[in-house]
């Protein structure tokens, strides 16, 4: 299944092409069921968030969510990204443009899926903070990992006088614990939805989380660790490079529990 629209109406091939060849926007993804979203404020929000530093204009959010609401009536369940992108000529990028809301849908993602196993790797993107469309260097290191027999691909940063901390995976926020608490490292990365609906779902839930550097080395000490992204609260890690995490099964359950501790927004 894969279906497009832009801005409300169905995409066209000219439209599409656009996207194709230039690499320049940014987006959120999430998971629909029957027209709701966990976290639809905070969607919405990020969105809103990061088209002035991209396209010098305010972003129209009220449009956006109609445009939302119409891709996905009559779905039941349904993964859908939100792109904010330009699609129309765009000669002189110094001046403020409005840009046009490409909204993608594919199937679904349901949690669950084995431990991964992952190789930490000093690479940081470029501007973290930012969800934006250029992926190549998640892709390119997780390809790698993958060919050096582990799963995915860990990022550590390299800049001078913070190297060696842990941010964030490919495409997904890493968390640790320590059998009583949850870690969540802090560095240049993308603070995920997902990951600020765990943090929020875990304090209703009375359990003790913290953000702070976390180097790679004290990381790897910690007893569990997890991935977490749009698609699951709570993957586990099997192990980073050659050190094995323990694989909990009611730490996964505690972080499913704090995640449907947020309610569903009828989009």
């Amino acid at each position: 299944m894969y279906r497009a629209e832009v801005n409300g109406r169905p995409a066209t091939a000219e439209q599409l092409a656009t996207p194709a060849v230039v690499n320049y926007g940014h987006f959120t993804s999430m998971q629909v069921r029957d027209g709701a979203v966990r976290g639809l404020d905070e969607h919405l929000r990020r969105l809103a968030d990061s088209t002035p530093a991209l396209f010098g204009a305010e972003l129209d959010t009220a449009l956006v969510r109609e445009y939302l609401r119409h891709a996905v009536a009559g779905e039941t369940a349904v993964t859908a990204r939100v792109s904010i992108v330009a699609l129309t000529p765009w000669p002189d990028p110094t001046v403020p443009v409005v840009p046009d809301v490409l909204v993608t849908l594919r199937a679904p993602s349901e949690p669950g899926g084995r431990a991964l196993r992952l190789r930490s790797v000093p690479y940081e993107r470029e501007s973290p903070e930012i969800k934006h469309v250029g992926t190549f260097g998640l892709i390119h290191h997780s390809r790698a990992a993958k060919l050096a027999g582990f799963d995915d691909a860990l990022f550590v940063t390299t800049t001078a006088g913070r190297e060696g901390l842990v941010s964030e995976a490919s495409v997904w926020n890493a968390g640790f614990f320590d059998g009583s608490a949850v870690l969540w490292p802090q560095a240049p990365m993308l603070d995920g939805i997902t990951q600020q609906l765990l943090r929020r779902g875990l304090e209703r839930l009375g359990v003790r989380s913290q953000t702070r550097p976390l180097p790679l080395a004290e990381a790897i000490g910690q007893r569990s660790a997890f991935l977490c992204n749009s698609g699951t609260p709570g993957r586990p890690i099997a192990g980073i490079d050659d050190a094995t995490c323990t694989v909990d099964p009611d730490l996964t359950a505690l972080l499913t529990e704090a995640y449907e501790t947020n309610p569903f927004d009828v989009i």
